[in-house]
């Protein structure tokens, strides 16, 4: 009776270590999966912008950029939430070094009036650079 109970205790701890690790390699193939589909859809994405007036390389760093930040709560690209749509801001503003320049600032210092009554909270911990690849990318939204 004693071995029946060692070998199914046995048998319990195993199943219960196995099924961890199986999770952990499935999780793992998951991820495996997901990057390489993130991998095959920029791929997608560069192929369809070949040609365009600016190149992937300098628009990727700002989209990035703008996805691990809170400028999403307050715009998106085509809709006018508290602040303007990116292509709102796009159509307005010319691609120039000057406006890059000026509008990184207003990201960085924050502003109020260019859009209405309502202020944009200023990013200070934002880097100039990291500022001005965003612009870029928004400025590239034009309609």
């Amino acid at each position: 009776m004693k071995k029946v109970f060692l070998i199914l205790s046995i048998c319990a701890v195993l199943s219960a270590c196995g099924g961890s690790s199986k999770t952990g390699s499935a999780d793992s193939a998951s991820a495996s999966n997901q990057t390489a589909k993130e991998q095959e859809s920029s791929v997608d994405t560069n192929a369809n912008k070949t040609g365009t007036e600016s190149s992937t390389a300098s628009i990727a760093p700002g989209a990035k950029l703008i996805a691990g930040s809170d400028c999403n709560t307050c715009h998106k690209v085509d809709t006018k939430v508290v602040g303007p749509a990116f292509k709102d801001v796009a159509a307005k503003y010319p691609a120039t070094e000057a406006n890059i320049d000026t509008l990184a600032n207003k990201v960085i210092k924050g502003g109020k009036g260019h859009w209405g009554d309502i202020a944009m909270t200023p990013h200070a911990t934002l880097s100039v650079n990291d500022a001005k690849e965003m612009v870029k990318y928004v400025l590239s939204l034009k309609k």
